[in-house]
Order: C-alpha cells, then structure tokens, then sequence
C-alpha cells in the first residue's frame, strides 16, 4: 500500500518571512550578553541585510563594552514580531540576529542618525549625541523561527528577498476584520482540517501573506494556528481582496 502524503498549504519563503519581519519592524532586546536582563534600545532600524542601528544610553554597560572592544562586541539581537490582535500569546515570529555590536566615531554616528531620522523617524533620535550613543550590529548569521518553523537565513539572503507584498498593511487590515467582520472569519470554520479538535468559539486573525490567512482557534487542548491557503497567490489588494472572498464564500467580501 502507500503511503499516503498531507499536502500543506503554500507558504513565503523562509528569507520572504524574515525580511517581511525586518520591514514591519517589531519589538528588539538585546540577548544573550551576560548581563542579567535583556536589554531594551531606546530606539531601532534593521536595514534589509539585517544590519541594525541601536540607540542606547551614553551610560548602559553594553555601551561601555562596546566602546572598548576593538572588534566590536559579540552579540545576539533578537526582534519579536506579534499577531495583530491582542491575543493571550502574542507572539507570532522571531529573528535572532548574531553579529558584532560597534560604535561609530562622532561624525559617522552623526550622519546615521539624519540618515534614520529621514528613513525611519524616531522621537528618540533627538537624545543621540545628548545623552546617548547610536551604535551598530553588523550581523554575521540569522535564524527565523515561526509556526511553520526554524531555519537559518544569512545576512545575504535576508538582503535579496522581497517582503511580502501586504506585510506593511497586514495589522491595520486585519485588526479591521476582526472588529468589524466576526461573521467573515466564522464563515472560516468551514476550512479546518478534520481532526483539528476545534472546540467552537472565536477565530482570529494571525496574520495573512500572499498564500494566505492564518488564523488561530480555539482546541481541545488549547488553541492552534492554521494556514488557510489562497486558491492562487495574490500581488495586489484587489487579488487579496477576491482570494479572501473565496475563502469566505461570499462574492460581496471582495469590496471590502
């Protein structure tokens, strides 16, 4: 006899994954550095390779550290990325970052911080030079890791992958469906797999790429998250808008 084979839905590459995160940004801490809490920038901007400008303050020991090291100070930055509606476990994906953490002289930290103050804007900017110190990581290796799974992706992978074409409206989107339209994900229920132990109650949104919607239900023995896969992938919001509609079964759900 064979063996039969479980198809699972489509998904964005593990560097698309990972890059979709970078462009999102997401809460960073610095890991893994002996110190006994993980530390919290003041501010943050990974650019596509995964290289990182952090501000900290002029008198965190990290900086210190960093200052003193010739080649830079061996650390891991890892950044969180969460689901787009409150959730008990809000946590959706991870990178972890491991490189080398240096500080600029004065006139290159200067020019990197007009550089994100036009690029990525921050409040928190106008502390650098005043009371604390951009430094940067230069990344050497990075692991994703999310509910499809772990891997490796290197600093040049992570630079020539696009991010997924929904992934900078992704939360304005899907906070909207879940407010407005419970009835749209309940008419979802439909697509879950036999055997999940779906329990009944609320589905929610996780998040949603150009294969699909990910959504999180309630179980038996807690809850599980589940890929839904798009009929075709889809490159623009009026193909998202027609691919969530046949999911939903309802022609009308593609206007909105």
């Amino acid at each position: 006899m064979g063996t039969t084979r479980v198809r699972r839905p489509p998904t964005p590459a593990v560097a698309e994954r990972a890059r979709s995160l970078v462009t999102r940004g997401g809460r960073a801490a610095l890991v893994g550095t002996g110190e006994p809490e993980p530390c919290a920038p003041l501010m943050h901007h990974t650019w596509p390779d995964g290289t990182t400008d952090l501000l900290l303050p002029d008198d965190h020991v990290l900086r210190e550290r960093a200052r003193l090291t010739l080649d830079g100070l061996p650390v891991m930055l890892e950044l969180t990325g969460s689901t787009p509606v409150p959730l008990d476990e809000p946590v959706r994906e991870l990178l972890w970052l491991v490189g080398t953490l240096q500080e600029p002289d004065p006139t290159t930290g200067r020019e990197r911080a007009l550089r994100l103050a036009e690029k990525a804007p921050h409040p928190n900017l106008l502390d650098a030079g005043r009371g604390a110190t951009l430094l940067r990581l230069h990344p050497s290796s990075a692991v994703y890791s999310d509910a499809e799974g772990c891997a490796p992706v290197s600093p040049t992978e992570l630079a020539a992958a696009e991010p997924d074409p929904f992934c900078r409206v992704e939360q304005v989107w899907l906070e909207h469906l879940d407010r407005a339209h419970p009835e749209m994900l309940c008419a979802l229920r439909r697509h879950l797999p036999d055997g999940l132990g779906f329990t009944g109650g609320r589905v929610r949104p996780v998040g949603v790429d150009r294969f699909g919607l990910r959504v999180r239900v309630p179980t038996a023995t807690g809850t599980q998250d589940v890929r839904l896969a798009f009929s075709a992938p889809a490159d623009t919001p009026e193909e998202l808008q027609r691919r969530f509609a046949e999911l939903v079964g309802c022609p009308a759900a593609g206007g909105r």
